[in-house]
Parts: structure tokens; sequence; C-alpha cells
């Protein structure tokens, strides 16, 4: 039930985003170019109406997954979960008899020659 909804919700929102990238834009914030939200007078084109349903239904969708989720975690706090016990600690690797960290660099040039060459004396 939970992911029916989800999904319908996840494609108003793609919907109700097209929906607005459509409309023609009147310039100014808030619908200050003319018939907007915030006048009196609106225009009442389909892409207007299609916006608002969309809408109306996006937030009927938010609304109801917000209810599922609360029901689903009813008596169950974050709190409830922190214990006393502390963090698990990871096991390191056993080292092999004769590894150190020597074997890990490249042989040296010539043989046992050493890497810095020595100052003169």
């Amino acid at each position: 039930m939970e992911n029916v909804i989800l999904i319908v919700h996840l494609i108003l929102a793609l919907s109700l985003i097209g929906i607005v990238l459509l409309q023609r834009s009147e310039g100014g914030g808030l619908g200050m170019g003319g018939g907007g939200v915030m006048s009196g007078r609106s225009a009442a084109t389909a892409l207007g109406k299609l916006t608002w349903a969309l809408a109306i239904g996006f937030i009927i969708t938010s609304i109801t997954l917000t209810i599922l989720a609360a029901a689903n975690t009813e008596g169950a706090s974050v709190v409830d979960r922190i214990t006393d016990a502390p963090a698990p600690v990871a096991e390191t690797a056993p080292v092999e008899s004769g590894t150190n960290g020597e074997d890990l660099l490249p042989p040296a040039p010539g043989g046992n020659a050493p890497l810095l060459p020595q100052a003169a004396e």
C-alpha cells in the first residue's frame, strides 16, 4: 500500500515539475505580472487547472505518506535504540611470521646497495 502511494507521489511530483515548466512566464515574483495567485483575477487556462489538480494530489499523497510512516513507527523512539554497550571493536588481521615493514619496500637498486647515497668521507 505504502509503495503504491509512494509511486503515485513520485509521478505527481515529476508531472507537477513538467507542467510548471511548460507554463508561460509572466515576469515578476509571486505573480506580479498579471493574473496570478496574488491577484483577484486568475487565468483559468487548462495548464493552470492541471497545475492545481496535481498540486492538490501531491499534498494529499504527502499527508498520506506521513500518516502511514507515523503509524509504522508508533511506540518506537530513536532514544530507545541507544544502549550503554560500547561500540564493537574491529578485529585486526593476524601478522604472518617473517613479515614486517621491510618486505613492503621495493628492492634496492644494484642488489644490497643502500637506497640513499653515502656521504663522502
